[in-house]
This record gives C-alpha cells, structure tokens and sequence, in this order.
C-alpha cells in the first residue's frame, strides 16, 4: 500500500480517534468484491448477499469480467458494495410502485442509473446525465446493456438543468469527490488527494447541488452521495444547504449490523461507510426532502416526433412484447421506441437538452428493409417467439464478442440474435456462402484468455 497523505493522515485521526488504527488496517485487507444482478435478464445466484441490497452479491474472488459473456450481455453491474445503500435511500424515501420521473445527474459509467431502473416501477422515467462529454459513451453503453427503454441519456452541464424547474420527482447527485473512500481500491486516488483538492472539489459541490435544486420537485427527494470521508464535502455540503434552501432531511432506517455510521451536526444527518465496519469502502449519503407546494412541471414543446410508416410498423411492432406500451419514432433513419405515456418528457429533452439517446434502438431503415439494432438484441423487450436466438456456448460467444468470424449452424437466411445462457448478445447476418458478425466494432474485446 501507498503511503497515506499526510494531510489524510491528520484529518482521520481526529475524526475517528482510538479508531483510527482499525480504519488504517483496513488498508492491508483484501478489496470485496460484489456485483448487482439484473433481474430483468438473470435470477441473483444463492451466495453471500449484499444486505442492504436485493440482487447484490459479494464474490470469492475478481474473475476477468470483461471475459465473462453474462457481463457482456448485461446479466449483471459490477458495482462497490457500499454504493449499493443507494437502494435503501429510494426504497425509503419515494413510492417506487408509482410513475416517477427521476434525474441521475453526474451519472457516469452508469452504476447508480441501472440500479435505479431495476429498482424504479416501469411506468416511471429515468434521465440519466453525464457532463463530460467523453464520459457518456460508457454510460450510454451500460444502460444498453441493461436493456430497459425508459431512460434518456444526456450530455449537459447541470447549470442546463434548471431549465427543468421543478420538474423531477427524485435527484440523484452522486458528487465528483476528492474519492477518500475509494483510496485502498483506486490508489490513483489516493496519489490525487489534497487539501486544495478538497477545497474545489466543495465548491464544485456546491454549484452542483443548487443546480439540482431548481430541478427537484417540492416534496421530492434528493438524494446527496460521495465516495469520500471529508467533512467539508459531505455534512459541509449539508450544513450549506440548509442555510439556503427549505427542506427537511430523512432518516433511513438501517440495521445496526451492517455498520453504517449516521453522522449528524446541527441539524444535517447522513450516514458514512468505514471499510473496517462495512464490507465496502467509504460511501456517505445523505436524503433531503424539499419543502413547499409541488406546482406543475409541464412545459411548452417545440418540437414534434418523426413515427415510421405503417408498412416498416408492421414488422417491427412484433418484435417487442407489449408493443403498444411503446411509442415507435424515427431519429435519423433509426427506429426507436420510447414509452408512449413519457412522449412529452422526450419532447421536453429535446427542446432542452442535449440527447445522447433515448429509449431503445429497434433497428435502421435501409433501401426498404430494417437492418435490426444493437441494442434491441440486449433489450428485456426482445419478442424472442418472433426474434429467436442462436445458443452460442462460453468459447462461441467469446468469439463473437471478439468480432471473429463465427462457425455456427443457423436455421436460415437473415439476421439472427446470438444469446449465450438465454442472454442476447447481439446479431449475426446470415448469408448463402458466410455469416457476417454484427457486433460493434468500438466494443469488440482484445482481451485474450
């Protein structure tokens, strides 16, 4: 291990005291590792159990997950275990049976975002925003894989979201951090880490949640996060807010063995994550309630949706289960489809922000047939009675996901889907005298065995 900065060092012994030696063994021991299964795709194996999570799983041990095809195929995140409160924090403070509309806002790779479609109902909406640009192609990969079509991906400055007043129901604000809690896992971190650091790192928090503070909804919820143990970036944060704004916070009951430290000054409460006292690392969370009547969030549109015309409607309305849940558009010549009851808050997006995608890609319309999409393959919504799939086994589907050239029976000429496990992959193309592979060429993995 690193050594520890020494302005770290300082700050932790007076924070924690006779405590301080636990926490700093805690840097010799080995790294958890959890993953967060979709429920949409695959049934969480029995095993250790994230408690604080339904689908979270810990590991025995970090296989090569980019060699995994269940991974690839959005079986499942790879996610921090402490992170995971974040189920605690929503289950506790909205009504996930009703029809929300929810902003993750800095939410790059994109673990929170599917975890919060896994935990949202289906009717509900989820606006998934990253601000820096070369950050959303990961996201917008992560939530294809998951494969959940109400979600819209963003790419915009949080200062572009007040434009959204009053308008969501829940804001996730899963600050950039001085990442203190990430220090044992990411040493990069720890190499980054000081007090000037620090300092920045609060305004730029700051700016963020006033920001989030015009778009939140009275009577939403906001839900604060960071993966660092500093005062000035976690209840420094809170004691701010509650200068400016008019909430209240919420108290998240959780059980006492899990180990999750509440934190309270004046009259700010969270609660902080110390990888001595929780399997995982230092996650912090805070829930605040916003306060004053909940006024209308409906806002006037510009801009009108292009629909496909009923002869390519015809096929493709029977590719997905539930069809008529769905609002089929055109973006470019990509069909896509949205759910019907959100179409307004597309609108909405496209008027006001800048849309990386939204919904799910059915397919390109190109010299009078529909060349299916990427993420249909992946999608929970595949009709796989009218879409069926070629069983690849573990070497097959490798093989695929390398973009080599495949040897497989298939029943016929056309495209097909190839699934490893019953979990969709992607697509093949098969022609008289070969199969094309149809995997993206920028996903395709260079790792060897």
């Amino acid at each position: 291990m690193a050594d520890l900065p020494e302005g770290f060092i300082n700050q932790m012994q007076a924070r924690l005291g006779p405590g301080y030696d636990a926490f700093l063994a805690s840097f010799s021991h080995p790294v958890p590792v959890s993953v967060r299964y979709n429920t949409g795709k695959l049934h969480p194996p029995e095993g250790r159990a994230v408690p604080w999570c339904a689908n979270g799983r810990y590991l025995d041990h970090r296989p090569t997950f980019t060699l995994d095809p269940l991974f690839q195929a959005g079986g499942y995140y790879v996610q921090e275990a402490s992170s995971m409160l974040l189920e605690q924090a929503v289950s506790q403070s909205v009504d996930l049976s009703s029809s929300l509309v929810v902003l993750d806002l800095c939410a790059a790779p994109g673990g929170k975002s599917t975890h919060l479609l896994s935990l949202l109902s289906r009717d509900s909406l989820l606006f998934a925003n990253e601000a820096i640009r070369g950050r959303t192609g990961m996201l917008a990969e992560n939530i294809e894989k998951w494969g959940y079509e109400n979600v819209i991906v963003t790419n915009n400055d949080p200062s572009d979201l007040r434009r959204l007043t009053n308008y969501f129901d829940l804001i996730l604000v899963d600050a950039p951090c001085s990442g203190e809690g990430m220090f044992r896992k990411e040493p990069e971190a720890m190499r980054e880490w000081s007090e000037r650091n620090v300092e920045l790192c609060s305004l730029r928090q700051r700016r963020i949640v006033t920001d989030a503070w015009q778009s939140l909804k009275p009577g939403g919820a906001l839900i604060y996060s960071t993966c660092t143990y500093n005062h000035h970036e976690n209840l420094g944060i809170l004691n701010w807010m509650s200068v400016q704004y008019n909430f209240q916070f919420e108290s998240i009951t959780l059980n006492p063995k899990w180990g999750v430290e509440p934190v309270h000054e004046n009259s700010s409460v969270g609660y902080q994550c110390f990888p001595d006292r929780v399997k995982g690392e230092g996650f912090f969370f805070a829930v605040i309630r916003k306060l004053g009547q909940a006024g209308s969030r409906s806002l006037h549109t510009k801009n009108k949706l292009r629909h496909p015309s009923e002869k390519d409607l015809g096929a493709i309305r029977e590719w997905i289960t539930n069809s008529g849940e769905s609002q089929f558009f055109l973006h470019d010549q990509q069909v896509r489809f949205f759910p019907v009851q959100h179409e307004h808050h597309l609108l909405t997006a496209l008027d006001n922000l800048h849309v990386v995608q939204a919904g799910t890609g059915i397919g390109e319309i190109m010299k009078n047939k529909i060349v299916p999409d990427h993420s249909l393959a992946l999608s929970v919504r595949r009709n796989r009675s009218t879409l069926p799939g070629i069983s690849l086994d573990g070497q097959q589907a490798l093989t695929y996901l390398r973009r080599d050239p495949l040897a497989i029976e298939a029943p016929g000429i056309g495209f097909y889907v190839v699934e490893y496990d019953g979990l969709g992959l992607g697509w093949v193309n098969v022609l008289p005298s070969r199969i094309n592979n149809l995997f993206p060429s920028g996903r395709r993995i260079r790792m060897t065995d």
